[in-house]
């Protein structure tokens, strides 16, 4: 759940009296505020990412009215503004609407300027979560997305981002379900080389008879069956990175001549005695701790200190815990896409019980559990190791109460059909309030609304 900032409603107008009314009428609903006496001070205050709406007066001696309304327009069209004048002008009020101001009223205001407030705020509460949406969308086409916001994902991302565009071999090791084929990803298609090919090779799904020339290639004779010259999948990454997955499956005998091709940087096919040049990174994967596999003899030593130049270790779920309600908030709306249905809410119970859960499959398991509750629209259901216990630091109160309060305001929706009116009944909260929250969690109401 990521916060953004609360609903406020900028107040220009160059008479005091009226910056003072308006403040505590709308203060006494909830809104925040803050006036100002010209157009000139609010426009520094404003940018696109302003989440609120702006009441301005019409004849201001410094900046008019709509000046100040054309100047949001450029800063930030959807920017809902609301005009007000002190005498009744049909022809101001047809040029301010015309020049995209929200709404139009004339001094002293009543009751309806209340509900004009609330909607222009829902208005832009909605354009903003569109906007996050769609920066979500485009940034997801862009290469693969690793989310956590935790300090062990902080500290492997600098890593991460530190090596993503050297040369330099990487090691990542992680449980499995734990994300290392992402992690991989994330290297290729943010580095320099995201142009090339990406190739995954499961080392441990491979047949050893045919692993060698899997990798090398082969040429036309070179065995039985090799009808053909054949490239393998080493060449067919030129310029890109390859991913040696399960690395510790590998053969022995072929691990001496990978670790051959790794410090070479050359290839000869099976059949072959001409070497070609290879400029690819290599990204060996493993779920075990390789240096002892190779202290008992069952991988190769010298191959393990090759590829151990960056190591990345991925911290398995249990480990942190405080990213699993935006994980899966994150999968949830991905498969209520993907399955054309509706985002289901959780309960606070559903919820415990993810957090309490030790997640052995890691974060694949996660993305199991939240596509089949949106799939099926089933409860989340968990095989719960009675003697866990959430541990105390993974979430402070205040994380843990807010992750409640976004799931039942998720919860109200779900069973309303995403219908406001209904969600604010059920919730006994008062309109603006909800709003508010509904900000400050990012809901994103049009998900529940049943197609």
């Amino acid at each position: 759940m990521q916060s953004t900032t609360k609903a406020k409603v900028i107040i220009i107008d160059d008479e005091q009296i009226i910056r003072d009314s308006l403040s505590q009428l709308l203060g006494i609903e909830g809104y925040q505020t803050e006036a100002f006496e010209n157009g000139d001070d609010a426009l520094a205050v404003l940018n696109d990412e302003f989440h609120g709406i702006v009441i301005s007066d019409l004849n201001m001696a410094r900046m008019h009215g709509l000046d100040v309304l054309r100047a949001i327009q450029t800063l930030d069209a959807d920017i809902p503004v609301i005009m007000l004048t002190g005498y009744a002008d049909v022809q101001l009020a047809v040029t301010a609407l015309r020049d995209g101001a929200y709404d139009f009223f004339e001094k002293p205001v009543n009751e309806q300027l209340l509900d004009c407030v609330s909607r222009a705020v829902e208005k832009r509460t909605l354009i903003l979560e569109n906007r996050r949406l769609k920066a979500y969308l485009k940034a997801a086409k862009s290469g693969p997305q690793i989310l956590g916001d935790t300090p062990e994902m902080k500290k492997m991302m600098g890593l991460l981002n530190a090596v993503v565009d050297t040369p330099a071999d990487v090691l990542i090791h992680g449980e499995t379900g734990a994300g290392k084929e992402m992690v991989a990803r994330y290297l290729h298609e943010r580095s320099n080389r995201a142009q090339a090919n990406f190739v995954a090779i499961n080392c441990g799904a491979l047949p050893e008879n045919l692993i060698e020339s899997e990798l090398f290639g082969s040429r036309k004779g070179a065995f039985t069956g090799a009808n053909e010259n054949r490239i393998g999948k080493l060449e067919f990454a030129q310029g890109g990175t390859v991913l040696l997955d399960e690395i510790e499956s590998m053969p022995l005998a072929m691990q001496v001549k990978l670790l051959r091709v790794i410090e070479e940087r050359k290839v000869t096919p099976v059949g072959s005695n001409k070497a070609i040049p290879l400029d690819i990174r290599f990204v060996a994967a493993t779920k075990v701790d390789l240096l002892a596999v190779a202290e008992q003899g069952l991988f190769r030593s010298d191959l393990y200190y090759r590829l151990n130049l960056v190591t990345v270790h991925i911290p398995p779920l249990r480990a942190r815990k405080a990213d699993i309600p935006l994980l899966f908030r994150h999968f949830s709306s991905i498969a209520a896409g993907r399955f054309h249905k509706p985002l289901r809410a959780i309960s606070s119970e559903e919820l415990d019980q993810l957090m309490r859960y030790d997640w052995p499959g890691n974060v694949r398991e996660l993305r199991n559990v939240a596509e089949r509750q949106v799939l099926l629209g089933l409860p989340v259901e968990l095989q719960q190791n009675t003697n866990l216990t959430m541990p105390s630091d993974d979430l402070s109160l205040h994380e843990k109460v807010a992750f409640y309060e976004c799931a039942l305001i998720e919860e109200a929706l779900s069973q309303t059909s995403g219908s406001v009116k209904e969600a604010i009944a059920l919730l006994k909260l008062p309109r603006k309030t909800f709003y508010d929250k509904v900000a400050k969690y990012s809901i994103e109401r049009s998900k529940f609304i049943n197609s």
